[in-house]
């Protein structure tokens, strides 16, 4: 087609931002969702002080999301809701200029205390001094998932820190592998309760990228791979760890454990969570098909924490 005229000057980018309720349920499935899509410029709004009022935000190019395309994203969205017996929320779009999306994603993330001791502080923030004494773990959010918000995550923090109190008030001493790391949090976590060492690894090369960033953010080092359990494996180099950590949802739990026999030692225990407490009397057995003694040691409704051990070394 023949063009009329000369071109004006190029219109200025423009965006439509998704909103929507983030159920507890929904929170890790949705983001996933729209990762695997290729929408990056996700945020999840909440304060710490009402962490189940969670509201999730995302940012798409209006020129590659007109409407049509904008209704099949919602239809993509839909059955994530029906393994949980729910519907998914209303979605609300907002159509919005172009910004500085450093400071957009800034905006939705402040100093949040978990447990009696730790702090998960956004890179940007200065260390409030009503945490001055807590252990900090500086985290830039990226594209990642797992900052210490989600109540999984969060159950795992409180795992560490519980599991530090028995031992004295440290993990001083003890291997960690941390498989799907995510932003790398959990690793942090461990490496400032004391752990001696942290190898983790995660499928997603952006995960992988988050959690070096965030160790180098936080003047630390520990050794990340690109992988699952083999990859995890290779990294711990024929020595399995003393602990565990495995925050991923219960079917991808189930379908890893018999691996676990690798990467745990033989007296070491496990975190796992990611799994919703209805999920629990299943995933035990699975465990204990595979050798491992398993029980639901906290919970934060829907979801649980499951502590394992190997069977025959649990009375």
């Amino acid at each position: 087609m023949a063009s009329s005229g000369a071109a004006g000057p190029a219109a200025a980018p423009a965006w439509w931002r998704l909103e929507m309720a983030a159920p507890a349920e929904l929170e890790e499935s949705l983001l996933w969702k729209l990762q695997s899509l290729g929408i990056l410029r996700v945020a999840v709004r909440h304060r710490p002080e009402t962490p189940a009022d969670r509201q999730l935000l995302a940012w798409l190019p209006a020129i590659d999301w007109p409407e049509p395309q904008r209704r099949a994203l919602v239809r993509a969205l839909d059955p994530l809701g029906e393994p949980f017996g729910l519907a998914l929320p209303a979605v609300a779009w907002h159509h919005q200029p172009e910004e500085d999306w450093s400071l957009s994603w800034k905006r939705h993330w402040q100093a949040d205390p978990v447990g009696e001791r730790l702090l998960i502080l956004p890179a940007w923030l200065g260390l409030p001094e009503e945490h001055a004494g807590r252990l900090v773990v500086r985290m830039d959010p990226g594209s990642a998932f797992g900052t210490g918000s989600h109540p999984t995550t969060r159950l795992c923090l409180e795992g560490l820190e519980a599991l530090a109190a028995v031992r004295g008030g440290s993990l001083t001493g003890l291997r960690v592998a941390d498989l799907g790391c995510g932003s790398g949090v959990l690793s942090l976590a461990a490496l400032q309760w004391g752990a001696a060492s942290v190898a983790a690894s995660d499928t997603d090369p952006l995960a992988v990228r988050a959690t070096s960033g965030n160790a180098r953010l936080n003047g630390t080092s520990l050794q990340v791979a690109l992988g699952s359990a083999e990859a995890l494996e290779l990294l711990l180099e024929g020595r399995p760890a003393d602990l565990l950590l495995c925050n991923i949802l219960a079917p991808v739990i189930e379908a890893l454990c018999p691996a676990f026999e690798r990467l745990l030692a033989v007296d070491g225990i496990g975190l796992l969570s990611g799994l919703l407490v209805e999920q629990a009397p299943a995933l035990a057995q699975a465990l204990a098909t595979a050798g491992w003694r398993a029980q639901l040691s906290e919970r934060q409704e829907p979801w649980g924490l499951m502590t394992i051990r190997r069977a025959a070394d649990v009375a």
